[in-house]
């Protein structure tokens, strides 16, 4: 049609399709020891002119079968303590039938399924019966019926595999002359089924047909996966059939990417923290219902005096942010000299940085009105999840985009929006877990059906936010499909923060990106750049930004600890006052060993994780804090001691 020329097709009518077998049928017989029902049979197969050969043990039927490839096996299954002969039949069971022979039954006994047997494999059950004239009627039966038809379907598999190598474009019709199958020549390099007629009244079959097409070809992976995976199993070996089961036992769970927590781990910290990050909530008490205000956004304080732009920024404030793209930037100074306010000022400067303003093509008056508004919507009374966590976040996103194998993933917009999702990823933060929101029955919970309850509200506020007032619309002027992309981008960033999908973020950015990464010799740039990994790189980049702390310099990583804990031991204390269930009973105040919880947040949670970043974006430097924090944590809870440090010699 573009111009290309074809093979000359070819004009061929077939009016009759005749199925006929060019070999005789060869069945097995698999007996453990010759009485009237194996003679029986053997002189059905006689009778019928079938090759018959027999075996008395699993190994040589195994090895009488994948030399001959027989069309029909008879498995014994009256005396099992000879043979397992399910498991036989399930390696013999390959576009082959398979017959058992089960005992006679007594009037006086109730008839048994037979699901198990075919379950395994069998096609049929044949009630003991050593009539020379039962087994041979039986084998005519199987004959024309389900083996000639095994043997029709194989030869048309045949068919279709040389048809779609053929070199001429096929038609396949039925007697009516409606189409049934198209092939277009190889040149077209793919596989097209029509189905029409000219007639009207053929629509009903048409359409029938389509939805038998669409069923096929919408299979979801998953189900491709399994499938093969059963095909495997049919033809191997007992040991590698049974770990193929716990193969699909495994790939039929619903979280194929994060661990199985059923287990309770020894150390009560990890277990704490597993409960109170990793669940939407435990239970549910009536009558102790703990409502959270859904309140107004806050709007800009009249009183509070911002930079109109980073060339008003003060020169203290300035001077702390020299060295703002060094990952050893103290973000905890920015916070003093910003009495703090970090976020408005350290977003400026990043954002000028990647040319934010340019990219949105808005004006930088604008984009300080959204970060002003934005960090008015973080509680300063929290003591970890304010507006300096952000700020850190967003600093930690920055010094990741600069990476150069990062760089080589991500577009500008992907930039951007990991920019913005760091600054808003937290907006309006109750300090308060996901767990403890359902617990309590907070209006945030219910709203969001207790599920990843605080993530749904950040990126929800942060666009009611944005977009209620022109003077802070950052999107204002961008076109439409910009927005939505955008838009889709940010939200996605903001919920990969929620920790019940940890695992499963992690585990898929390894097995999608670092593993083909280190199979490849060159440096996988189309890896890199398929629309589905750069979602992965960037989910990843921001959980590594948002729980950075204990990668961050000793003195920042112990600041941090101290507010976590602190936070939590809030929680604890309220968890009690309110009569709802305590989500991390070692964060109690009074008894928490901080050095034992960063110890097991470490293990748990960051070790993995960083690991794969670093071996993605080389991160040295980060990961030599890592180690050196993990160990002045393992130094104090060595010491029995319980503090953020030790204490003054």
């Amino acid at each position: 049609d573009r111009g290309q020329s074809r093979p000359p097709s070819t004009n061929c009518v077939i009016d009759h399709v005749r199925c006929f077998f060019l070999f005789l049928l060869q069945v097995l017989l698999v007996f453990a020891k010759e009485d009237s029902q194996s003679n029986g049979f053997c002189w059905a197969c006689e009778k019928a002119n079938f090759r018959c050969s027999m075996a008395r043990t699993p190994e040589s039927a195994l090895e009488c079968f994948s030399e001959k490839h027989h069309d029909l096996v008879i498995i014994d299954h009256r005396h099992s303590r000879h043979f397992d002969a399910e498991a036989l039949c399930r390696v013999c069971h390959v576009d082959v039938s398979v017959l058992t022979c089960a005992h006679f039954l007594r009037p006086d006994r109730e008839e048994a399924s037979v699901m198990p047997l075919i379950n395994a494999g069998f096609n049929r059950r044949y009630v003991e019966n050593a009539n020379m004239m039962a087994c041979y009627n039986e084998l005519l039966q199987l004959e024309h019926g389900e083996v000639r038809a095994q043997f029709k379907l194989r030869a048309g598999n045949a068919i279709f595999t040389a048809l779609e190598q053929s070199q001429e474009a096929i038609e396949i019709t039925s007697e009516d002359q409606i189409i049934q199958v198209g092939f277009l020549s190889t040149f077209d390099a793919f596989l097209s089924f029509f189905f029409f007629s000219p007639e009207s009244g053929s629509s009903q079959r048409r359409h029938s047909s389509m939805a038998r097409i669409h069923s096929m070809t919408i299979e979801a992976p998953i189900t491709k996966v399994i499938n093969i995976i059963n095909a495997a199993q049919e033809s191997s070996p007992m040991p590698v059939a049974e770990a193929l089961d716990r193969v699909l036992e495994i790939l039929r769970t619903t979280e194929l990417y994060s661990p199985q927590l059923g287990t309770k781990d020894e150390d009560p910290h990890t277990n704490d923290l597993v409960g109170g990050l990793m669940t939407d909530g435990l239970r549910r008490l009536s009558g102790n219902e703990y409502i959270f205000s859904t309140k107004q956004p806050h709007h800009i304080p009249s009183h509070l005096t911002t930079p109109l732009s980073l060339n008003d920024i003060p020169p203290r404030i300035a001077q702390t942010m020299e060295n703002e793209d060094s990952w050893d930037f103290d973000i905890f100074n920015l916070e003093a000299a910003t009495i703090k306010r970090p976020l408005t000022y350290l977003g400026l400067k990043i954002f000028s940085r990647f040319g934010v303003c340019e990219f949105l093509n808005c004006p930088e008056a604008t984009l300080r009105s959204w970060l002003q508004v934005i960090e008015a919507n973080y509680h300063s009374s929290n003591s970890y999840h304010n507006s300096t966590h952000a700020a850190d976040v967003l600093h930690a996103t920055a010094y990741f985009l600069c990476k150069e194998r990062v760089k080589q993933s991500l577009d500008p917009t992907d930039e951007v929006a990991a920019l913005i999702a760091a600054t808003v990823h937290d907006v309006d933060h109750p300090g308060r877990t996901n767990s403890f929101l359902c617990n309590a029955g907070s209006e945030l919970a219910i709203l969001y059906n207790d599920t990843a309850v605080l993530e749904s509200h950040h990126a929800a506020l942060a666009f009611q936010i944005t977009t209620r007032d022109d003077k802070c619309n950052i999107f204002k002027n961008i076109e439409r499909n910009e927005y939505r992309t955008l838009r889709q981008a940010i939200i996605d960033m903001v919920l990969a923060t929620e920790m019940t999908k940890h695992f499963e973020h992690v585990n898929k950015f390894v097995n999608s990106i670092n593993k083909p990464l280190a199979a490849l010799e060159e440096n996988g740039v189309s890896i890199l750049t398929s629309p589905e990994n750069r979602i992965l790189v960037k989910r990843m980049l921001i959980k590594c930004a948002d729980i950075s702390n204990p990668c961050r310099p000793q003195e920042l990583c112990i600041e941090w600890a101290g507010r976590i804990s602190e936070e939590y031991f809030a929680q604890t204390d309220e968890e009690k006052r309110q009569g709802l269930p305590v989500v991390m009973p070692v964060f109690d105040r009074n008894t928490c060993s901080i050095p034992k919880s960063q110890i097991s947040f470490i293990d748990y949670f960051i070790t993995d994780m960083f690991d794969a970043w670093d071996a993605f974006a080389d991160l040295p430097n980060l990961m030599q804090h890592l180690d050196n924090n993990f160990k002045y944590w393992k130094g104090l809870d060595e010491r029995k001691l319980h503090s953020l440090r030790p204490p003054p010699e």
